[in-house]
């Protein structure tokens, strides 16, 4: 069990510049985690990657190349429960909508949503006020 308690909260435009320092925030929690028993590089791996996918998808769908735009990204850390909240002003979608990715006929892009599903233990994206909000929770122990 982890008894570290993180919490990272950063804004940034919506510019692919920030993407690998967004990045390496979930590299750094990991880092800081206390008593984790697990693969760390492999952790820290799942949320660089998950973190850069998910704002990734905010700058190119959500916000309509408009660099002026911002991107809050929030990290929780508490009792072996990662909690990853990341916000966008864009449109929206239904995450239930996503097509699973063709395999056999890969394209370009579409995968990240399916790579954040395939590495947290819950998936979720609801409206919270003026904000669509991307949350992700992976269980640490």
């Amino acid at each position: 069990m982890c008894s570290s308690d993180i919490q990272v909260d950063v804004i940034v435009p919506t510019h692919t510049k920030y993407l690998d320092l967004i990045g390496s925030l979930g590299e750094s929690v990991v880092k800081e985690l206390e008593n984790f028993s697990g693969d760390r590089e492999a952790l820290a791996y799942q949320l660089n990657l998950v973190l850069t996918e998910a704002t990734a998808n905010v700058i190119k769908h959500a916000n309509d190349s408009n660099h002026k735009d911002t991107v809050r990204i929030s990290i929780h850390l508490q009792d072996g429960l990662l909690n990853i909240k990341i916000y966008d002003h864009g449109q929206g979608f239904d995450l239930d909508s996503v097509p699973t990715p063709d395999f056999d006929h890969p394209e370009e892009s579409g995968m990240g949503l399916f790579f954040i599903r395939s590495m947290m233990d819950a998936v979720t994206y609801t409206r919270e006020g003026d904000c669509n909000v991307l949350e992700v929770i992976k269980y640490i122990n």
